[in-house]
């Protein structure tokens, strides 16, 4: 995977991140979704990197980055948190402007880099997500019964992580066939990992209260994303069963949006990588 791309561990204060990078030209940072590694970019990211400088990492909490201690408000696994550490990593690599393209939970992630740091983003792409604050505020029993595992990873009476650890391969269910070979054993040795498993139920805790509070604010506030943005989904996924146009949801969010279904479900980086890079790249590249 990833030839010709360099790895580094890279010191963002709160969370040393493992990153992948390569490629020439304008900066694209990609964010994964859960349960997912950086891995799950391997198909896109060489065919972006004859004309981008691409920039991969495992989020805080996920893959091979490190693991903050958790706390009762849950927010070092908050999406602002994450932002911060993307923001840290891509000055460390040298790039203070520069694109982001997030996919399922790395789509919140560029949501709120996009509206935290708007000096920092350039273009912005997010993948089969509206904001969790819009999520929640119009979620109902068709909500529930599709989108369950956001209440059963975010609740803590009765915590997630031991019914997850007790099968992980049973519980994640996906294999080589779809991701690859490299990209299944990168994936697998992170859901084998309990402090990976616990990261990643924080992300939904945090979703549940802090980071629903954060677009709850920007809601009230009226801050929305100044940067052109590229909604995208997957048509055989659900996000047009629960929302019918996406990119309608996104109008109240950012100034400059525009839409794009792609044929795939829901993990489009390993299913459609390059009708993605097609799109990705499309967004982040300069304006004439």
């Amino acid at each position: 995977m990833f030839e010709d791309f360099r790895e580094s561990r890279v010191d963002v204060g709160e969370a040393e991140l493992f990153v992948r990078h390569g490629g020439d030209g304008p900066p694209v940072l990609l964010l994964h979704g859960h349960p997912r590694t950086h891995a799950t970019w391997h198909r896109v990211a060489p065919l972006l990197a004859a004309d981008f400088t691409v920039v991969c990492p495992d989020l805080r909490g996920y893959g091979r980055s490190s693991k903050p201690p958790s706390t009762p408000d849950h927010e070092p696994y908050s999406k602002r948190a994450m932002a911060r550490d993307m923001l840290a990593l891509m000055r460390a690599l040298g790039h203070d402007r520069f694109a982001v393209a997030g996919h399922d939970r790395g789509g919140y992630v560029a949501q709120r880099l996009a509206l935290d740091h708007p000096e920092a983003v350039t273009h912005l792409t997010v993948m089969d997500v509206v904001p969790i604050g819009e999520a929640l505020s119009r979620c109902d029993a068709r909500f529930a019964a599709l989108w369950w595992h956001w209440f059963f990873l975010g609740q803590t009476a009765k915590p997630a992580e031991r019914v997850i650890n007790a099968d992980p391969d049973a519980w994640y269910r996906t294999g080589p066939e779809q991701m690859g070979e490299d990209a299944y054993q990168d994936f697998r040795r992170a859901v084998h990992d309990p402090d990976t498993v616990h990261a990643m139920c924080e992300d939904y805790r945090a979703g549940l209260g802090v980071d629903r509070a954060a677009d709850d604010a920007d809601r009230a506030a009226g801050r929305t994303i100044g940067c052109p943005t590229l909604v995208v989904w997957a048509t055989r996924d659900d996000m047009e069963e629960l929302y019918g146009d996406p990119v309608e949801v996104w109008r109240s969010w950012a100034d400059d949006v525009r839409g794009l279904a792609v044929d795939s479900g829901h993990h489009l980086a390993e299913e459609a990588p390059e009708a993605l890079a097609a799109a990705i790249a499309g967004c982040a590249a300069p304006r004439g």
